[in-house]
């Protein structure tokens, strides 16, 4: 039963409203129309200035405040200094946003190029002082996870740019090794063939032999090198700092052409205790400062 009566209503919903003007009005006068749907507008008032109106408003909640309090500032508007263009002076298109934006910013710095030499009079400071600390807007607790994450995330970029460089170094090596594998295998192509030809006796050159020997003979030299660029380990560099570098021990008292030459330290009242007189003697005395058997043994009974 519900769904039929629901039926019906939409039914005398539609039938509602193709009904015409006159139709309405017989049925408003009928009461079948209730009251409420359909509401009578009047028409919009009109839109005016009330200077008057304002000006007596503004007067009533008007403060008669010194301009310290206010801080109010009114300009004309500001022209580019560097620019002045009769475009500029005609005015500003409010659809270009750089012209808008940039006629923003030149009103407020001509308002506080003006501000500021009335606050000097006034001796007002402008500039904040050296020792200022403002209260953080957020906690120290905050500031530091903010910290750990801005850290944690560079560490993340550092792991990742070292990865790449590994992986591009891998590359290369791998790059070097193989052309490496190429050209030796290509050497050793060459030489079976000169080998065959030699043999089968096409040629009468043994050049390759040649060539493969000083081949040899550069790689030996080029791993001495490498050897000796590389230079003494960690620990034996340590050990050099500690205990100093020794140099050549084999050989170090041996005579050279200079040193057999040079007479310069050689005395010869001193030399091998030959000295005439007095001399002689004392050199014995201080040659011979150990005291003999006896005496040491007197010195130990005395000590007892």
């Amino acid at each position: 039963m519900a769904r039929r009566g629901s039926l019906s209503d939409s039914e005398s919903g539609s039938e509602d409203s193709s009904l015409s003007d006159s139709e309405l009005q017989e049925a408003f006068s009928r009461g079948d129309l209730k009251p409420g749907l359909n509401v009578v507008l009047e028409e919009r008032p009109k839109r005016r200035n009330d200077t008057n109106g304002l000006k007596q408003c503004l007067s009533e909640f008007k403060q008669q405040l010194a301009w310290v309090e206010r801080l109010d500032v009114t300009l004309g508007q500001a022209v580019d200094p560097i620019s002045q263009s009769a475009s500029s002076k005609d005015g500003v298109d409010p659809e270009n946003d750089f012209q808008r934006e940039m006629s923003f910013y030149r009103q407020a710095q001509a308002a506080v190029l003006e501000a500021l030499p009335r606050l000097r009079k006034l001796q007002v400071p402008t500039r904040r002082p050296d020792d200022y600390f403002a209260e953080m807007a957020k906690s120290d607790q905050q500031m530091q996870k903010i910290r750990q994450k801005l850290k944690s995330k560079q560490e993340a970029m550092e792991r990742s740019e070292k990865a790449k460089q590994l992986r591009a170094m891998r590359k290369y090596g791998k790059k070097v090794q193989t052309e490496i594998l190429q050209k030796r295998q290509k050497e050793k192509k060459n030489m079976l063939n000169a080998v065959k030809k030699y043999q089968k006796g096409l040629s009468d050159k043994l050049d390759f032999l040649d060539e493969e020997q000083t081949s040899s003979q550069g790689n030996k030299k080029g791993s001495g090198s490498q050897q000796i660029k590389k230079g003494p380990n960690a620990k034996r560099r340590y050990k050099n700092q500690k205990f100093g570098f020794g140099g050549k021990k084999k050989g170090s008292k041996w005579n050279t052409k200079e040193s057999f030459n040079d007479i310069s330290s050689f005395r010869p009242s001193v030399a091998h205790n030959k000295g005439a007189g007095k001399a002689g003697k004392r050199g014995k005395k201080a040659l011979n400062k150990r005291p003999g058997k006896r005496a040491r043994q007197k010195m130990k009974n005395r000590a007892r």
